[in-house]
C-alpha cells in the first residue's frame, strides 16, 4: 500500500450536450491520497474525518484524510471473491454517533450456489464486533455477476403506500439486488429478490411489500443490475442507477410498488447485437429519468450538496467505468445537471485519471472523493 499526495490540476472538462451551471472560479484539483488498494468498491465517511474503504477480495480498511491506511479490519465476513462479487458496499448507521454500527454487503457461497448478503457490526478500534447477517437474497444463483449491493437509508416517518395505508414507518434502508445475468426473467417476478430493490428495517426485518405474493421486503421490481442508490433528503427523492445490456444504462427515481421494466423494456441491445426486447416503453412500467446508449457502465453515484463546488449544487455525480464513445475518456465522472427534477445536460469530469471509476462520494467539507477500479486502486480527493 502506497500513500501519495500529489496534486494534479484538472484540464478543461469535456461537455456533452447542453449543460447549465458550468464550472466557475478556480479549477478543481485532483490529489491521489492512496494507491495500492486492491479493487476498492465503496467508501464511507466516519464522523472523525477518517474513511472506511472496502476491497472486493474481502478487506475493510480505515483510511485517514492524509492517507494512512490501516491493516484489514477484523470481523469482516468471508466473501466469494469471483467475477463481480466480493466485499461490496459499506455504510455507517444513521445513528453512528451513538451505536457505532457499520453495514456491509457482500457475496458469499460457492461458485454455483451463492447470493448477496447484508450485515452489520459495531466498529471498535480496528475491528468489527458482534457482526450479524441481517438479510440473504433468495433464491441463490449459479452466476458470479449482477449482484447489485448498494444501500441507502431512509428516515423514519416517511409514509408508505401499501394497501392504502399512510401510517408512519421506522427508519429503514433500501438495498439493490441484481438479476444474476442468467436469470433476467426473474426481475419481473416479485416472488424473487433477483432484479429488485428491497426495503428493510435497520434490524433487517422486511417491510411489507405492495406486491402480491412478494418475497420479503420487495420495494420495486424490473431492475437489471443496480449500481447505486441514494436518498436526497432536501427534495425527498430516491435515486438509483443500473447497468443496461449493451446500452440502456439508466438513472431512475424509485417509487415503492413500481415496475421498472427489465427485461420487457430496455433501450439497449444484447451483447450478441440481438434485441433483448422490441419495447423501449410499455404501459404500466416506469421510464428512466435518464439513459445512456452507448453504455457508460455507471457505478457509484452521489448527489452534490456542499460549498466547495456551488455550481454543482443539486446535481448527480455518476462514476463511469467505461467511455461510452470514442471521444470520451475510458473512465470518468458524469455530472448530470438537474433543474427542477429534470436532466438538462451533462458534463464529463476527471477523465485524465485514465481509470475506471468505481465510486464517488461527497465529503462533509464538500470535497469529492473517488475510488478507481483497479488491482492497484487509488483513492483520489477533488477539491479547490
Amino acid at each position: 500500500m502506497r500513500m501519495i499526495w500529489a496534486s494534479l490540476i484538472l484540464a478543461a472538462a469535456v461537455v456533452t450536450g447542453p449543460a447549465t451551471g458550468q464550472s466557475a472560479g478556480e479549477a478543481p484539483q485532483l490529489a491521489t491520497v492512496v494507491e495500492g488498494l486492491e479493487y476498492p468498491w465503496s467508501l464511507a465517511f466516519l464522523p472523525d474525518g477518517r474513511m472506511l474503504v472496502t476491497e472486493k477480495p474481502g478487506r475493510l480498511r480505515i483510511v485517514t484524510p492524509d492517507g494512512e491506511v490501516s491493516d484489514p479490519v477484523n470481523g469482516v465476513p468471508a466473501v466469494l471473491w469471483s467475477g463481480q462479487g466480493g466485499l461490496l458496499d459499506v455504510a455507517i448507521s444513521p445513528d453512528f454517533a451513538t451505536d457505532g454500527e457499520v453495514f456491509l454487503t457482500w457475496s458469499a457461497g460457492e461458485p454455483y450456489d451463492n447470493t448477496l448478503y447484508l450485515g452489520r457490526g459495531r466498529i471498535e478500534g480496528e475491528a468489527l464486533s458482534d457482526f450479524e447477517t441481517l438479510f440473504e437474497a433468495a433464491p441463490h444463483r449459479r452466476s458470479n455477476v449482477h449482484y447489485g449491493g448498494r444501500i441507502t437509508f431512509l428516515p423514519g416517518g416517511i409514509t408508505g403506500h401499501r394497501a392504502g395505508s399512510h401510517a408512519p414507518i421506522p427508519e429503514t434502508l433500501v438495498l439493490g439486488i441484481g438479476d444474476g445475468f442468467d436469470f433476467r426473467e426473474q426481475a419481473q417476478n416479485p416472488a424473487s429478490h433477483l432484479g429488485s430493490f428491497v426495503r428493510l428495517t435497520l434490524d433487517g426485518e422486511p417491510m411489507p411489500s405492495p406486491f402480491e405474493g412478494a418475497a420479503p421486503g420487495i420495494f420495486s421490481i424490473g431492475h437489471r443490475n443496480p449500481q447505486a442508490v441514494l436518498y436526497d433528503a432536501v427534495d425527498g427523492v430516491l435515486y438509483a442507477n443500473e447497468h443496461g445490456p449493451r446500452g440502456g444504462d439508466e438513472i431512475n427515481i424509485l417509487i415503492e410498488g413500481r415496475n421498472y421494466g427489465w427485461p420487457i423494456v430496455s433501450q439497449g441491445t444484447d451483447y450478441t447485437g440481438a434485441l433483448v426486447t422490441p419495447f423501449d416503453t410499455y404501459d404500466g412500467m416506469i421510464e428512466p429519468l435518464h439513459a445512456w446508449t452507448p453504455s457508460i457502465a455507471p457505478a457509484g453515484m452521489a448527489l452534490y450538496r456542499g460549498d466547495m463546488f456551488p455550481e454543482w449544487e443539486g446535481d448527480l455525480l455518476v462514476a463511469a467505468l467505461i467511455a461510452g464513445d470514442a471521444d470520451t475518456p475510458s473512465g470518468h465522472v458524469r455530472r448530470v445537471d438537474l433543474e427542477a427534477g429534470e436532466v438538462v445536460g451533462e458534463e464529463i469530469l476527471f477523465g485524465e485519471l485514465e481509470a475506471r471509476i468505481r465510486d464517488v462520494r461527497v465529503a462533509p467539507d464538500g470535497a469529492i472523493w473517488l475510488l478507481t477500479d483497479e488491482a492497484d486502486g487509488r483513492l483520489v480527493r477533488v477539491s479547490r
